[in-house]
């Protein structure tokens, strides 16, 4: 596989930069660098994710699957500071920025880890499952991913997913569905979905 984001050691080579960005009302500071996902901002359908999860309802862990420099786990341990939060990115440089931008945004209850897919975090379980999947790694990760969510979840643990339709929204929507036996489509907005499916243990035939 050539070096990009999904890389687990990216060989470009390091150009470190920072930026703020208000994610959920809250602003933040990020350290991003080259071979890590969206370096200059936050991309769209990042933003369009974390400004809908809503956890209010929801217990457990929270699990930030593909974290890259960290604005999705880094802005719900925010919002949530009485959760506590996992991170964890194939890509090693990815992970190292997530842990910085951890102690410049002050967040003490996260935990970022280098995991390939759930790896490193396999003998857990998560109240939620949180999620811009990378899709340039092809549709067998992306799916792969959504299997693996699905067997972290606890009994009414939530998955939440942000796709374009151009990366095959409907086709993963579907894909959800026959896990989870439910899928919701909290939001489309310039092209991009926001899912949301939720595990009910007593709905697994015995």
């Amino acid at each position: 596989m050539n070096d990009h984001y999904y890389s687990k050691n990216p060989t470009s080579k390091r150009n470190p930069s920072q930026f703020q960005a208000t994610l959920s009302s809250i602003t933040l500071n990020f350290l991003t660098d080259e071979g890590v996902f969206s370096k200059k901002q936050v991309d769209f359908g990042t933003k369009t994710l974390i400004e809908h999860v809503d956890l209010k309802g929801n217990q457990g862990s929270i699990l930030d699957l593909g974290c890259g420099y960290g604005p999705i786990g880094i802005t719900l341990a925010k919002r949530y500071p009485n959760r506590r939060v996992v991170m964890v990115d194939i890509n090693e440089r990815a992970v190292e920025l997530a842990k910085k931008n951890c102690e410049i945004n002050d967040v003490k209850q996260a935990e970022v880890l280098q995991s390939d897919g759930i790896e490193a975090v396999a003998n857990q379980t998560f109240g939620a499952v949180i999620t811009n999947p990378p899709f340039r790694a092809g549709k067998k990760v992306v799916h792969q991913m959504m299997d693996d969510s699905y067997n972290l979840l606890e009994n009414e643990g939530e998955l939440w997913v942000v796709v374009q339709k151009k990366q095959g929204a409907p086709s993963l929507k579907d894909k959800i569905e026959t896990l989870f036996g439910n899928v919701e489509v909290v939001v489309k907005n310039k092209g991009y979905y926001i899912l949301r499916a939720i595990r009910f243990d007593s709905d697994i035939p015995v």
